[in-house]
């Protein structure tokens, strides 16, 4: 037990990384994630726009865009876009990495809320759209104004599911050889376990990391109930409504 507690729980280890955890991992950890969700966010609600398109030339390209960037591990997606793409883009970003790994964290989240998007847009009903023309909106004004907010209210728990995987999946950039003010959390944990031969760094970002993502999947939760709530009692309006009409 005290072998155990020596390897995982030094606090010695533990207080050591911990400035470098909090200085540099968790600030580049939330830039990471939230520069990706943002890019991603905008991405995806092209690609579920072109998803939802009548026009094959519009559709098919989102289609294979997701299934290519849904099926591939993400590991392989941020080491070929981070050192194969890096190669063509050096002229753009030089020798750093770090835009790389954004924009593979982009790509691989653009296709998953792509699909949260198109789901949620999907689950409107299709009444919403057919009295919004019929109040004479055009297509794309009444997608815009009246659809999609409300798709997109009902998404917002998968939304923010899909940043606390970004968070996680965040961790993987370091295969592309950050600088040393560059790293993120894990590997501000990782190089000091491999320097000391000890795992309690690595706890210690564990820990850092389970305290963005159990208030977000809290937060998940918090939402989805209210959302919930709220179609319930609009349900109970219209009833009263509909009784009110027929008396």
């Amino acid at each position: 037990m005290d072998q155990f507690f020596d390897t995982f729980l030094n606090w010695q280890y533990i207080w050591e990384v911990f400035p470098d955890l909090l200085k540099t991992g968790l600030l580049n950890t939330l830039i990471l994630s939230v520069a990706a969700a943002i890019i991603g966010t905008l991405l995806g609600m092209v690609l579920a726009v072109m998803g939802l398109s009548t026009k094959r030339w519009l559709r098919w390209p989102a289609r294979v865009y997701t299934d290519i960037f849904r099926g591939l591990p993400a590991i392989l997606t941020i080491l070929v876009i981070g050192q194969g793409v890096g190669l063509l883009a050096r002229g753009l970003v030089g020798n750093n990495p770090y835009p790389l790994g954004i924009a593979a964290l982009s790509l691989i989240a653009a296709a998953y809320i792509g699909e949260i998007f198109r789901a949620g847009i999907q689950s409107v009903d299709k009444g919403q759209l057919e009295a919004s023309r019929a109040l004479g909106m055009s297509y794309s004004k009444a997608m815009l104004l009246v659809v999609i907010p409300q798709g997109v209210r009902r998404v917002l728990p998968a939304l923010v599911n899909q940043f606390i995987a970004l968070v996680k999946d965040s961790t993987l950039v370091y295969f592309l050889g950050f600088l040393t003010s560059q790293r993120e959390l894990f590997r501000i944990g990782q190089d000091l376990a491999a320097n000391t031969g000890n795992l309690s760094p690595l706890v210690a970002a564990g820990v850092v990391y389970l305290v963005i993502t159990v208030p977000l999947t809290h937060l998940v939760n918090y939402i989805d109930k209210r959302l919930q709530t709220g179609r319930k009692v609009t349900a109970e309006n219209n009833e009263m409504l509909a009784g009110g009409a027929a008396i």
